[in-house]
Parts: structure tokens; sequence; C-alpha cells
């Protein structure tokens, strides 16, 4: 049944109305056919704004979005009509003299009473308040006299159907804007809630002005803040359902297309009554789209939620994105990454992600993307809102940690083999013959301990490398402890070459390393590692692999005991003070030094000169909120991908310096120093497909103009390079242009800048959990550079670990401390959904460093959330809090500052041990105060400062 209009039947004015569902036209008339109403003196009409004040100056917020059309018909839909906006300052009609500025919307083609405008604002009102309507309207057209103008709800409730309620009415004129003004309460919270603007006789154009409805009072149990709600909490996608059709969306290099159900009708939406396919897709970036610009806001983060799937002939699962495109004022692009899964053509999958924007974009538009061509990415709806705030994580509650109490099972094996079960078909005996004391590792943690049995598990009849002793122990393992792993390990004299033993634990399925070495049956080697649970799991089982089928394996002493993180900090309070800090005498000097004798002198240090560093992104310098925190806890900094060959030439001859030079902008305006990361990356799956696609002349020519473009670019402005990235991991430009090149790098770097370090740069080299990356194979790595004439200058150890044990992370630097290299740990960062826990890791991986006497610098991997290439790893949160990560770290920066307080001794001096950096002096005298400044350089003798007064 039709719905009728209260102007054509006034006795409905007060009642319940019943509708049946219309689409929405969209197509536009032209302007010259549209009147103008002015204003006339003394016409007594409000210009409403979207955040107003009560009578007692109280705040309220429009709960109508683009409420004065600055955005165009954005959020606003006709009704079976036609609508646009006109700005208010147009040449037309003629004849219309005052100008009432602005803009306003022009409804027209209405063929009924009924037919006008409206916005859908459920989310936006609750029950038990009272909303103010008040807006300002008009109408033009062939109208003799007056018509009405009314403001209705639409009230659809799924168990009742859908109803409609008269909130207010006016009489307007042409020529005249008019107020419309009513109030609205609802008892029950219907499940959807449409605003309309209608009424004018058919034929009539309806003018509308602004449109504000406020929380007049709110309900006992909420405030107005809560009962009126504010933009940034609303879903900002329009038509996110598609209820409206495909009204909002397009289609990014491909076709969309409405469904209620596909696939013979086996595909039907998860919620609603329709989802869009995005079909004809011939890339893998085509796409489901709708442009946002202007409803997000800069600094602010914004959760997505996603349902999809997939349909297609010939792919059943796929990797599905949701991306923002993002263009800024002057036309730079970037596209951020906010969500992935793995997705079938079997069930709807949700997305689920976040994002912030650093800059103030120009547009905006988030897509969904990423199946092959050719299948259909089926999108049953998207949800953006302003995220809210996690509340911090509480520290984990750890009863009876037991700290170096094994948990493994007759680990000495004096009761044989109990306790202990083949995984798989193969044979455990137990041999005599192993080593009677701890692995180093775990001594270095354990101290003093009782020595080991001498006894060891023997493997034998192994078919498969997985194939190995094994232990059950779930009931064992306590939520966020940090275990060490330690064992000895050993093969069987029939092995050819090295093989890889891997101490693995399956939880609830799933894979942990716990630690691997590369052994051989020659002796005996050490496996150390560590790993942490943080969610309950059903069953958790610990077992010894790796060699190829047929190769015995041998397993001594196997523990994995929860380590005392604070027992090391202890330990590492006292190495810290020995191997960062220096003996320091001020002597006092001037014409009343002799009489300075007892005076006080307060000693306080401004800055530590340790470098502390961290990865910049491009974007990250919009946000001067990010800036400020960088400056101010950073003094140096590494680019993220800016200075990356793939960034800097991503088509050949294209290049793009400008991020870089912004960046190294920056620092240099707040005197940060920078490391150049990277010149090349070996690992092949990083290089740009135009450098894949060259034959061996042309590469090496490529390589050769890379160096010097941009070591001639950079010369001097860069402290460190990074030269081959990676390369235990990865050998593409050793594999195409033979071993000399990796030397030839160092060489030409050097040679067109010799004023920066060149370093290697790896990972999982201090975490004993990749063969391939272990301390020996990285001195072994280095060495053979050194040989070949590489002027190899320092180690760059990355630092992406898991659960950190102090004692693991010292054996790496210990052993690679032999070079006599300095040491940067250049790309930390841990990772915890507790955030106490990942301040611990983070103390874990600062103390140790900071301790050792090889390293000589720290870079963490970023710090902001939404900017770090791990999740839960950041120390500021995306809108700026710091959490407790955070605020460890400015603890143990404040910690690492040098304070004294004394007298001036008999010979005129004053002694104190600090760490280098730069230090304010104050020398209070009997009749003033003197205030000096002066610099500790690092070093490892006694210094003099003289201080003259």
């Amino acid at each position: 049944m039709r719905r009728v209009s209260a102007c054509c039947f006034t006795s409905l004015l007060s009642g319940i109305r019943w509708k049946t569902k219309h689409k929405h036209n969209h197509t536009q008339r032209s302007r010259e056919t549209m009147e103008k109403p002015t204003y006339n003196a003394g016409d007594n009409v409000e210009i409403v704004s979207p955040n107003t004040k009560d009578s007692n100056g109280s705040r309220t917020t429009n709960i109508i979005l683009n409420h004065d059309f600055s955005e165009g018909l954005h959020l606003w839909h006709p009704n079976c009509c036609d609508g646009h906006v006109v700005s208010a300052e147009s040449a037309y009609p003629d004849e219309m003299s005052e100008k009432s500025g602005g803009s306003y919307a022009v409804v027209t083609n209405r063929k009924e009473c009924w037919q006008g405008l409206e916005q859908d604002i459920t989310a936006r009102v609750l029950p038990g308040s009272t909303y103010t309507v008040s807006a300002c309207v008009g109408v033009s057209g062939p109208l003799q006299g007056s018509t009405e103008v009314l403001a209705t709800l639409k009230l659809e409730y799924r168990a009742t159907g859908t109803s409609y309620l008269l909130i207010g009415r006016t009489s307007v004129s042409k020529e005249r804007w008019g107020k419309l003004e009513g109030t609205f309460s609802l008892p029950t919270m219907p499940d959807q809630v449409v605003f309309y603007l209608e009424g004018p006789s058919p034929g009539i154009d309806l003018l509308i002005k602004s449109a504000l409805i406020t929380c007049s009072n709110p309900s006992e149990n909420e405030s107005v803040s809560h009962g009126c709600f504010l933009a940034e909490d609303e879903n900002i996608i329009l038509n996110p359902r598609f209820e409206d059709g495909v009204n909002n969306w397009s289609g990014r290099g491909c076709k969309i297309v409405l469904h209620d159900s596909i696939g013979d009708g086996k595909i039907v939406p998860l919620s609603g009554k329709y989802f869009v396919a995005a079909t004809e897709r011939t890339q893998n970036w085509n796409g489901v789209q709708q442009e946002i610009s202007g409803r997000v806001q800069r600094k602010l983060a914004y959760d997505v939620t996603a349902v999809v799937r997939i349909f297609g002939k010939n792919v059943t699962s796929s990797d599905v994105r949701v991306t923002l495109w993002v263009q800024t004022p002057n036309r730079r692009e970037q596209y951020i990454g906010i969500a992935n899964a793995q997705v079938t053509d079997k069930d709807w999958v949700q997305l689920q992600g976040k994002f912030l924007l650093n800059g103030s974009p120009s547009k905006v538009v988030i897509y969904i993307e990423g199946p092959p061509s050719g299948t259909d990415i089926l999108l049953n709806s998207l949800i953006v809102k302003h995220a809210e705030k996690t509340p911090p994580s509480p520290p984990p509650v750890i009863e009876n940690p037991a700290f170096g109490v094994n948990i493994i099972e007759n680990s000495n094996l004096n009761g044989g083999t109990n306790g202990w079960f083949p995984l798989g078909n193969c044979t455990l005996s137990v041999g005599t013959g192993s080593p009677h004391v701890l692995p180093p590792m775990a001594r270095d943690t354990l101290g003093p301990h009782e020595p080991l049995s001498g006894r060891y598990i023997l493997v034998t009849n192994r078919t498969q490398n997985w194939m190995g002793p094994a232990q059950m122990i779930t009931d064992k393992l306590k939520l966020f402890l940090t275990y060490q792993v330690s064992a000895w390990v050993r093969v069987g004299s029939g092995a050819t070459g090295l093989q890889n033993v891997n101490v693995a634990l399956g939880v609830d399925n799933q894979w942990v390393n716990g630690g691997q070495a590369e052994v051989n049956g020659e002796r005996w080697h050490e496996i150390g590692g560590s790993f942490r649970i943080e969610k309950q799991p059903s069953k958790v089982m610990v077992y010894v692999q790796g060699p190829a089928p047929g190769v015995d394996l041998m397993i001594a002493g196997l523990q994995i005991f929860p380590v005392d993180r604070h027992a090391r900090f202890r330990y590492l309070r006292l190495q810290t003070d020995k191997i960062r800090k220096r003996d320091v005498t001020l002597k006092f000097s001037g014409a009343d030094s002799g009489s300075h004798f007892g005076t006080l002198v307060k000693v306080r240090q401004t800055n530590n000169s340790f470098p502390f560093g961290s990865c910049v992104n491009r974007t990250n310098i919009d946000n001067e909120d990010f800036v400020n925190f960088f400056a101010k806890n950073f003094n140096w900094a590494v680019f993220g991908n800016e200075l990356k060959w793939y960034w800097t030439e991503p088509q050949k001859g294209n290049f793009n310096y400008q991020d870089a030079d912004e960046i190294l902008d920056l620092c240099k305006s707040h005197n940060i120093e920078t490391r150049g990361h990277c010149i090349f990356w070996e690992v092949e799956g990083t290089v740009q497909s135009w450098i894949r696609n060259l034959n061996k002349t042309d590469l090496s020519t490529a390589v050769q103009n890379r160096l010097t473009g941009l070591l001639t670019r950079y010369k001097g402005k860069f402290r460190h390079y990074d030269v081959n990235n990676e390369m235990l991991h990865g050998s593409f430009y050793q594999d195409r242009l033979g071993k000399d090149i990796r030397t030839n790098m160092f060489k030409t770097a050097h040679q067109l800048d010799p004023s920066p370090i060149l370093f290697v740069n790896d990972y999982h080299v201090e975490d004993g959990c990749d063969t391939r990356s272990s301390p020996e194979k990285y001195i072994e790595h280095i060495l053979d550079l050194q040989e070949q004439g590489a002027p190899v200058g320092g180690i760059g150890i990355q630092g992406h670990i898991d659960s950190p044990v102090g004692s693991v992370v010292c054996s790496a630097l210990d052993k690679l401390g032999i070079l006599g290299l300095p040491i940067w740990f250049t790309e930390v960062d841990v990772s915890s959904i507790n955030e106490h826990v990942r301040a611990d890791d983070l103390e874990v991986m600062l103390r140790e460093c900071f301790a050792h006497p090889a390293v000589e610098g720290i870079m963490l991997w970023g710090f902001w959330e939404l900017f770090m290439s791990r999740d839960n790893s950041h120390l500021v949160n995306a809108e700026g809090d710091i959490n407790e990560a955070g605020a460890r770290y400015l603890a143990l920066k404040k910690e690492w500052l040098s304070h004294a307080n004394g007298d001036i001794d008999g010979e005129g001096e004053f002694q104190f041990r600090g760490f280098p950096g730069t230090y304010n002096v104050q020398i209070f005298t009997a009749s003033k105060k003197v205030s000096k400044t002066f610099v500790v350089e690092k070093g490892d003798s006694p210094l003099v400062v003289p201080i003259d007064l």
C-alpha cells in the first residue's frame, strides 16, 4: 500500500501510517528550472550549525550529518524523486537579488506529497531521550500562496513492520525561507530510524537550507554526550548493507552487481537482504570501492569490519584485502593495507582491521581487492567507525611462577624413558656419555646448578624428519610466563653434513619454535631458545625433531623453565654501570676557587648521547604528535621504506627521492642522526619487477646506477648504510651476478661516500631460532666478505624477537663481539597482546643491549600503533596515548641519566661517575648560584672537566 502524506489527508496528521518500500531515483534536473527563496527584512529564520549551545551554554551535538549540505548530498537520499545541491550565491533565478550564502538542497521531480529528502539516523538516537528538530526550508515552482513542509520519522520494526511519526510542520510560501520545529521521543528502539523532510504538493520543489536534531533531555541512565552520539561514532560508509542498491558504491576497474542470492540460491547474505559482487575482474586490485573523502578525520583511528567471500569456477580460496587509497592535496598517492584474510567460496568471512590518517588528504577511497582475475569478490557489508579506546591490559597475575624449575619430566633419564614417548614409529632408548654441565645459556640464567646425569635419549629408526622424543606439558605451563629452552643435541656419526635439530612445541596443533641448531656427529651442540603462550591451549606437546630420515638423534638434559627476568635486570644494572659510565672529575678554577671547599654542587644529565633511534615513515611526519614524541625521545632515525630501491625507483627511470628528502630535512632540523636503510635488499621477493626482468648485463648496469645515484645524492648525509640487506636469507644479486657482487657493492659504496660506516644487517641472529642466521653463520659470512676486501664496518642485528631471554641474546652478542666491529640493534620490536608483558620484553632487549660493551646503538622499528611491522608491538597508541611499553621505555631513558650531589673537596674538585652526554652543573656559593654546561664524551679513562667560576 502506498503511503499518503498529511498534506493530502490531514486526518492522518497525528497518527501512525504504513508504507511499502520505494526505490530511490537520483537523477538530477538542471539548475535553470529552479527558483531560489531569499531572506526578507524581519524574517525570523534560524541558520543552524552542527554544534550549538543551549540556554545554559552547554554544547549539544547535531545528530544530522552534513546538516548544511556542504558535502553535497552525502548521507542524504531523495525519496523516489530527484535532488541536488545549489550554491546560494548562484545567479539564478535572475530576479532574485538577495543572497543568503552557503548551499541548499533542491528536491525536484516530485510526483507525490510524501516525496522528499531523508537521512538514516538509527545509530545516533536512543530510546528515552527527547530530541528537538529545527530545519530551514523553502519551496519553489508553480505555487500560488503557501504549502506545508513536514518533518517525519520512518520507524522500522522487524516484528511489526514500518510506521511513520509526524514530528512537526510549517507553512511556507515562495521566495521566503521558513523555520520548521518539532520534538520526538522513542519509547522503544526501532531496528531503523529514518528522518524525512517532505510535504509540498506534487510538482512543487522542496528546498532545504539546513536541518538540526539535538538531544533535549537524555534518559536517566545516560549523559547528553552518550544520548546524542557524535559523528565519529557512526559508520562512515554510506549504504553499508546495500539496502539502497549500489548507491554510493562503484567498481574499481570492474563491474559491480547487486544480488539477493547466487549459485542457484546456495549463496545468500549472511545478514540483511543483499550483497554485491565485483565481477569481470581482470586484475587482482579490481574490486568494490566507496569514496569516503570528508568523512574521515586525521589523527583519529578507525575500526574496519567487512563481511566477504569469493565466487568463481577455478579458485576456491584466495587472499582478500581491505585497502585504503589516499591522495594528498599535492596529488601524492598512498596505499594503506587495513585487513586481509584467506577467504573461500564456502563461507562468509569477517575481515577486521584499523587505520589512521596522519595528514589531511584530498581524496580517500576504501576498497576490497585481492583474488586473481576472473574470481568475483562478494561483499555483504562494510563498517568503518571511529575506534573505541581499548582499556589498558592489566598486568598478568602469575601464581607461583617457580622460576628456574624444569617442567620436563625425567629430564635426567634416571627412570629410563619414563614420561617420554616416540613421535611417530621411531625407537627411544637411553645412552650414556653426554655432557655433565648445563649448556652455557642455561648456566648463565640459572647460575650454579646440579650437574647433568650424563645420560641421553637415543632416537633410532627415524623415517621422517619430524620423528623424535616427545612429552605432554599442557598442565605445567602458565600463561604470559617466558620459558627458556636448553639442551645438548647431537646426531649419529653416519650423517652427511650438518643436520638441523629443532626443539618444537605443538600448541593446539600449531607449531612453535623453541630453538634450532645445526649439528653433526662429531660433538655435542648447545641448543637454546624461548617461547611464551598467551592464550589458553587445550594441548601442548614438546618434541625434538629435524635431522634427515635415517639419521639417529641424541638429546641430553632438555630443560624448559620459567625465567626470572628481574633477577637478570639486577645483574644488568651493575653491568651497565661498569660498561657505560665513566669516572668524571669536575675541576673548579677561578679567582675564588680556593674558597670553594664545602660548596654544594648539583650535577644533572640532560641528555644521554648513546644512540637510541626509531624507524620513521614519510606519512608519520604529517602528524605533529608523532613528531613531538619522536624528536623528544630519540636521537637517531632510520627510514622504514623511503630509501629502499623499490621506493626510490619503482619503475625504471621513475625516481622518487622526495619522501626521503623530507624525512631527512625533519631529522636535520631536530639534530637527529640517520641510518641509510638500505642500498640493496638481497631477498628476491623485495626486488621490484623491472629489476627481476633484467638480463645479467642490464642488471649489473642498474646496480651501478643505483649505487652512483643514491650515494652521490646523499653524500655525507647518512652516518650508516645497510649495504645489502639480509644476505643470510636471500641471494637474488649473488645468484645473477656472481659472488663478487656483494663485495663490489661495499667497495663501490665506500668509494662514492667514504664517510658512513657500512653494515651487514640480518634477522634472527640473537634468538636461537634460525640456523641460517646463527651467530656462527653470521661470523663466517662477515669474515668471508672481509677476506674479499669488503669494507664491512658494522654488524646489524635487526631484533624482531619474540619472548626474549637475556642470556640467549647475550650469548649471540658475546660470539659476534670477537670480530671487534660495532654492533647495532637496527630494527628492534617485541610483541605481546598484554602491554605489561610487552614492556618486560622491551626492557629485556634494551637492558641487554645497553649493558653489552659491543653494542653501540639501538634502533626501534617504530613506536606508533598502526605504523609497526608487527601487531601488538607499539609503545604509543594510535591517537597518542603512551601505553605501558612506552612508559617503560621512558623510564629506562630516565634511569640512564646520571645525577650527583655533593661538596667541592679541598682540592677544588667534585667527582662522580656518569653516562656520556650533556650535563648541567649548579654551584651554590654563599653569595650566588653559578650554572654551567659540560659534555662527557665516551671513553674508558677518567675524564677531567675544567669548570671556570
